[in-house]
C-alpha cells in the first residue's frame, strides 16, 4: 500500500516507463496477434493497460483518459501515444487532487472497503500482470522484448554475455 504520494509517483513512474518501452515495439500487425481463438488479442491487452477509470473510479480521482469502453485503435502509434498521455494524466492527478491523507481514506471497491493507498498499488500490481501477459504475446508475434526488471536474452547478448540459464 502506497502511504505518501511521492512513493506512487517514483514507483509509478518507473513501471509506466517500462511498460512504454513495450507498447512503443508494437506494430499495427501485431495487434491482432492472439493465444487461442477467444481470448485477448496483442492489441486488446495493450489498450487495457491504458489507464482509465475503472479500478480508480469508486476513489474520485479525475483524470483524462479513454473510456475504458471504447475499441482499441488499429495503430500501435495510437495506443502507444494513449498510454503515455493517460499515465501522466494519472500521476498528475494523484500529485495535484490528493495528499498523503487521502492515501488512508476508504473508499468501495469490489464491494469492500481500501484505503487509497491500496487501490493505487492494486490498481500499479495490475497492470504489470497485464504486461506479464503483453511480453509473451510480444514474444509468439517476433517482437522485440524490451528487459523490465533485467535484461532480456537478446539484451544479455547484445551485452556481449550469455543469459542466466
Amino acid at each position: 500500500m502506497f502511504t505518501t504520494i511521492q512513493q506512487f509517483i517514483e514507483e509509478y513512474g518507473q513501471e509506466s516507463a517500462n511498460t512504454q518501452k513495450l507498447l512503443y515495439a508494437l506494430t499495427d500487425e501485431s495487434l491482432n496477434r492472439e493465444i487461442a481463438p477467444g481470448y485477448r488479442t496483442l492489441g486488446h491487452l495493450a489498450w487495457h493497460l491504458v489507464p482509465s477509470g475503472g479500478l480508480l473510479h469508486p476513489t474520485g480521482l479525475k483524470f483524462e483518459a479513454p473510456d475504458e469502453r471504447s475499441e482499441a485503435p488499429s495503430s500501435a502509434a495510437a495506443i502507444a501515444e494513449a498510454y503515455r498521455a493517460a499515465s501522466q494524466s494519472l500521476i498528475d492527478a494523484v500529485r495535484n487532487q490528493w495528499t498523503d491523507a487521502k492515501l488512508q481514506e476508504t473508499a468501495t471497491v469490489f464491494g469492500q472497503p481500501w484505503k487509497n493507498g491500496l487501490t493505487l498499488h492494486v490498481f500499479q500490481k495490475h497492470e504489470i500482470h497485464h504486461r506479464g501477459q503483453l511480453t509473451i504475446l510480444m514474444r509468439q508475434a517476433g517482437l522485440p522484448v524490451t528487459g523490465v526488471y533485467g535484461p532480456t536474452k537478446e539484451e544479455w547478448a547484445a551485452l556481449g554475455m550469455e543469459a542466466p540459464v
